[in-house]
């Protein structure tokens, strides 16, 4: 039987060690050319950066030979960086895999580039080394910079020193850039041109810096100005004028002074090498306007200036460049109340003052607007000399009085007091309104204070001599109820006359009590012209009657000795003494309740 052979399994039954014994080639050789065969691969290996050599290349392949049986076949937009590659030269390559499903390794020029950038780029940071690179494009925010065939980010904040707002007149170039962050987890880089600027400008500014001398005379270029000064560039160091060194006068904006661009002479002041920063003044090259000042100006001279700046307590005014004397505000009006300067003057108004006082040492002066008319107090007595009637016009108003002005802008104080003969006023608004015209009598002045003493009730007569028959004790009169207290109500009589009226005085027969407005009949129970008070009692004029008494005596012309009355022996009272003791006794109650309310 014939056993059919399957060539797809190997015949269990073949000696192949007899097979290689019997060959023309030993063991020992065979070993031998295995190690040679060996010696001819390199040994590459994956994910190492290794050369290989263009054997060929056209628009979209480049062949490369790394030693492999085959050769790796790369896209020429890899190497679109090198526009001068050609066949023959030398490049390295990203191994990727040695052996591909074809057959053939796959390699990348991007990714060993790639991988060489990034360690460069690592260095360049560490070493704060100069790299060049191309700017790709503008993007939002920056640039795309190109390099070691990495991207890089450009801000437009790092371009330059000055500000840089058209991005695309540098795309297309190759500039110099700073690594300044690297952040190879997100494959971010950024660098900067404006860093290497600064290092330049630094190194410029620490060599002038070193050679600055305090006094030095330098030319520079205005090359900003703020609200506080201007910047002026030195040649590669800047250097500020503070806005109190721009001039001898008083300077609102430095730009009043100078303007950007514009080339001036300055003095160094002050420098600090440490912080890097130069105080340069501007009016130091003029003499000081005060050495220049007339030697024959004295107190006294008359001037003209410019107001330059108000404060809460005067103004002061420039009666020259860089001279300045201050007006307090007490030396502005010899009448007027100045609460403000801003009241009288403002900013930039020109006016004539007067020297007061002149101190060429400390550079001080004081003016004086009033001195330039004369002084209405000086002739106070003579115009309102005391006792004369005048018109003047309500000011204002105090708990204690009320403060007049006349025409002319002398002021006076009314005094509360002084207000009405008869009327008991509680505050001076109850009497006039601020505007209103009031005529007053002078009673008093004080020129060294400047001061008017003023009475109001002076322009007419005492009504107190010539009421006093009209109003006598047992009186009746008609009065109106005015205000009501606890202590009693204001009770008005014609002609202005008011009398005060006990709270148990004001009962009437009904047994109700009297309510503002109300108009009744009241009896006089005390009249004292001196202090000029009337006691009186509605209650009285119906009880009196009722028991037909008429008591003319005040409750002040009696006197009781209380000694007399315990040592005397006692004596039988009749109902008619009792009656009398009780009404004398209620009058000097109702008396002692008056005395009370004022």
């Amino acid at each position: 039987m014939i056993t059919k052979y399957d060539e797809t399994k190997p015949n269990a039954d073949f000696d192949w060690d007899k097979y290689n014994r019997e060959s023309d080639i030993s063991a020992e050789q065979l070993e031998e050319e295995k190690k040679k065969y060996a010696e001819t691969i390199p040994n590459i290996t994956e994910d190492a950066i290794i050369s290989g050599k263009v054997i060929a290349m056209d628009k979209r392949e480049v062949k490369v030979d790394v030693g492999l049986r085959a050769p790796a076949v790369i896209p020429t937009s890899e190497f679109r960086y090198n526009k001068d590659l050609k066949v023959g030269d030398e490049v390295e390559v990203y191994v990727r895999k040695t052996e591909a499903k074809d057959g053939r390794p796959l390699l990348s020029h991007e990714d060993a580039m790639r991988d060489r950038a990034w360690k460069r780029i690592e260095e360049a940071l560490e070493s704060k080394e100069t790299i060049t690179g191309y700017i790709d494009k503008s993007i939002k925010g920056g640039m795309l910079v190109n390099i070691f065939g990495v991207n890089a980010f450009l801000p437009g904040s790092q371009i330059d020193v000055r500000p840089i707002r058209d991005f695309e007149e540098f795309v297309g170039k190759t500039m110099e850039f700073r690594v300044i962050k690297v952040n190879p987890d997100y494959h971010n880089v950024v660098v900067s041109h404006k860093a290497l600027i600064e290092e330049e400008l630094e190194a410029q500014r620490a060599e002038i810096i070193s050679h600055l001398e305090k006094g030095q005379v330098l030319e520079g270029t205005v090359k900003n100005i703020t609200s506080y000064g201007a910047f002026i560039d030195l040649g590669g160091v800047d250097g500020l004028v503070h806005i109190t060194d721009l001039s001898w006068g008083r300077v609102n904006n430095p730009e009043e002074v100078v303007e950007i661009g514009q080339k001036i002479n300055v003095v160094v002041l002050d420098y600090d090498e440490e912080r890097k920063r130069i105080a340069l003044g501007l009016k130091q090259l003029t003499p000081h306007p005060w050495d220049a000042l007339e030697e024959g100006l004295q107190v006294g001279d008359k001037v003209t200036g410019k107001v330059v700046v108000l404060t809460d307590y005067g103004a002061f005014v420039e009666v020259k460049p860089g001279v300045e004397g201050l007006v307090h505000v007490s030396e502005m009006s010899w009448t007027k109340h100045v609460h403000h300067p801003s009241d009288l003057l403002k900013v930039g108004e020109e006016i004539e003052c007067v020297i007061l006082s002149i101190d060429r040492e400390e550079r001080k002066m004081s003016l004086g607007i009033r001195q330039l008319t004369p002084d209405p107090w000086e002739s106070i007595e003579e115009r309102y000399p005391i006792g004369s009637k005048h018109t003047a016009e309500v000011r204002n108003f105090t708990h204690f009085g009320i403060f007049v002005t006349f025409e002319d802008g002398i002021d006076g104080l009314i005094h509360i007091s002084d207000l009405s003969w008869t009327k008991k006023i509680k505050h001076p608004s109850d009497f006039t309104s601020i505007g209103s015209k009031i005529d007053v009598v002078v009673l008093d002045v004080d020129k060294e204070s400047r001061r008017l003493s003023l009475g109001h009730k002076q322009c007419t007569p005492d009504p107190w001599g010539s009421i006093e028959g009209v109003y006598s004790i047992g009186s009746i009169h008609k009065g109106k109820v005015g205000e009501i207290s606890a202590r009693g109500a204001v009770i008005e009589f014609p002609e202005e006359i008011e009398g005060f009226a006990p709270l148990k005085q004001l009962t009437k027969e009904d047994g109700s009590e009297a309510q503002t407005g109300e108009e009744l009949d009241f009896k006089v129970l005390e009249f004292n012209r001196n202090a000029k008070r009337i006691i009186v009692s509605h209650t009285r004029t119906y009880e009196d009657a009722a028991k037909g008494l008429n008591v003319e005596a005040t409750p002040s012309d009696v006197k009781v000795n209380k000694s007399a009355t315990t040592s005397a022996p006692a004596e039988k009272s009749t109902l008619g003494d009792l009656d009398a003791l009780a009404e004398l006794r209620e009058k000097m109650e109702d008396a002692e309740a008056a005395g009370e309310q004022e």
